[in-house]
């Protein structure tokens, strides 16, 4: 993570410090755009809080909600109500308190097949086209204004694993991923690094002292998953006093 990745690292006091400023981030990009409005979310703790803050009268009621669509970057491969699904936390945080049903696209997870995420990958594929209206995408027209990314404890983002084969798919912008290097241990589906790059900014959140002995090695510039995740616009790390390594200069 060199001072010249083009990545910003923003250090922020606590949890709370880090909501509000990813809070304010949302609005400035749903803001920036007067048009139709894609923020794709992720899952995982780091954005529970920022979801309840988004759902307070104080910034709800500064969202457009009726042309704000949701996505969501990454989905374990459990039923749509099972408490480790990543788009329910934020349906029952947020999105189904706020938003129309019709601009909320979960990841679909209904499968004949419980062992083969990789039809419900291509559903999503499928959808994720269909909202961007081509088969391809230009860098000049980002597929999202605004992409929440975390990083797990063995620099994962997403459902981006280190040594994982879906790291290096370039044709695919969704994949199916058997396997999990991290609890809990079922398989996931995932947007793939250039469809989460096709964002106007990118916004990490990464708090806590757990998180520091892995942010330690994401500012060494190791080759981890969390450090190849990158926009094509603008990518933000918001980092709390407790995960900022000691010599963070």
């Amino acid at each position: 993570m060199a001072e010249n990745d083009h990545r910003r690292v923003i250090a922020v006091a606590d949890p709370a410090a880090l909501a509000a400023a990813a809070a304010d981030r949302v609005l400035a990009r749903i803001a920036a755009n007067g048009g139709r409005v894609a923020i794709c979310l992720t899952g995982g703790s780091s954005p529970k809080q920022l979801y309840q803050l988004l759902a307070t009268e104080a910034y709800r009621s500064r969202i457009p909600w009726q042309r704000v669509h949701w996505f969501i970057g990454d989905e374990r491969f459990v039923p749509a109500d099972d408490p480790l699904n990543n788009m329910g936390m934020a349906r029952k945080t947020l999105l189904d308190r706020c938003a129309s049903a019709a601009n909320i696209h979960p990841i679909p997870t209904a499968t004949a097949d419980p062992t083969d995420p990789d039809r419900c990958a291509a559903l999503y594929e499928q959808e994720l086209r269909s909202f961007y209206g081509a088969d391809t995408l230009d860098p000049a027209r980002p597929l999202f204004d605004l992409v929440l990314m975390g990083a797990g404890p063995d620099g994962h983002t997403a459902s981006l694993f280190p040594g994982d084969p879906a790291l290096d798919e370039t044709a695919r912008w969704v994949v199916g991923v058997p396997k999990a290097n991290v609890e809990p241990f079922v398989p996931r589906i995932t947007l793939t690094l250039p469809t989460l790059a096709s964002c106007r900014e990118m916004l990490f959140e990464v708090a806590g002292g757990a998180k520091r002995a892995i942010l330690t090695r994401l500012v060494a510039g190791e080759n981890l998953p969390a450090n190849r995740a990158r926009s094509t616009g603008e990518t933000i790390w918001l980092v709390d006093r407790d995960a900022l390594p000691e010599d963070f200069g």
